[in-house]
């Protein structure tokens, strides 16, 4: 059993909550058995290390015999090493060190997809790791991460994903540009979520969100600037019906890509 925190084993994993340490390794933290789980049900060969209380693996026996399973050894750790080596104040007893998995944007568009979430310089990380969530549950094909937008390994982002993270391609540090491009020559449409955008509920009466779409979602505090505008078909705005000043980013990402859904499916 692990009982040192300050162990070179156990502060090279605590690294991994910082980027300098992600990029230098490729890996990045998983936390929880809800995140520990999926990435176990779903890409098991990226899993380097998992690292447990006796206790959580008690609590959860599934995750010990899904790692079996999979050639994985689980290694016990103490209440403080656990504590050490995660991101969060209070871990939920499984620490696992993954290897990052990007899709190239050059794959994804390849697949012909008919719905795709882009993300632009979108900068918290529960709003970027919520829309890759809304987007997997939506059953878009792909997400891709534009511009300045937060690490997608970020461990904020990771826990915000709760899984969906190992469960569709996600593509990272694309221009927009070059996406517009890809996506047009796959037969998509471009949408970018705005403000000053045309009326959502217009456009679905319409018959625009029927088409394969790639929806491009902004900064939280800017949105979409005028050449990033220019770069979509049309911009579209979820009307706001009550006294909200606005809507939150990763709300309104969700509504647009269940939107598409709908259409798409109907």
């Amino acid at each position: 059993m692990l009982d040192n925190p300050r162990s070179p084993r156990v502060r090279a994993v605590a690294k991994l909550g910082r980027k300098q340490a992600r990029t230098e390794t490729g890996q990045f933290l998983l936390e929880g058995p809800q995140a520990v789980g999926e990435a176990l049900a779903w890409r098991p060969e990226l899993l380097v290390e998992l690292f447990a209380t006796p206790t959580a693996l008690e609590r959860h026996p599934g995750i010990g015999d899904a790692a079996a399973a999979a050639g994985l050894e689980v290694e016990f750790v103490t209440e403080q090493v656990l504590e050490t080596m995660a991101d969060t104040v209070t871990p939920q007893g499984f620490v696992a060190v993954c290897a990052q998995f990007p899709t190239s944007v050059r794959t994804i568009f390849a697949e012909q997809p008919r719905l795709v979430a882009v993300l632009e310089e979108v900068r918290d990380p529960g709003n970027a790791g919520t829309i890759i969530r809304a987007a997997d549950a939506a059953g878009a094909d792909a997400v891709v991460l534009t511009g300045r937008t937060v690490d997608l390994y970020n461990p904020k982002v990771v826990r915000a994903t709760t899984g969906s993270l190992f469960h569709l391609p996600v593509a990272v540090g694309a221009d927009l540009a070059a996406v517009a491009d890809r996506a047009r020559a796959a037969g998509l449409q471009i949408l970018a979520a705005d403000i000053k955008g045309d009326d959502l509920l217009t456009a679905r009466q319409e018959g625009t969100l029927a088409a394969p779409t790639a929806w491009v979602f902004g900064n939280e505090a800017h949105g979409l600037d005028d050449e990033r505008l220019a770069r979509a078909d049309r911009a579209l705005a979820v009307p706001v019906y009550g006294s909200a000043e606005s809507m939150n980013l990763a709300t309104a990402a969700s509504v647009c890509l269940y939107e598409s859904a709908f259409a798409q499916r109907s």
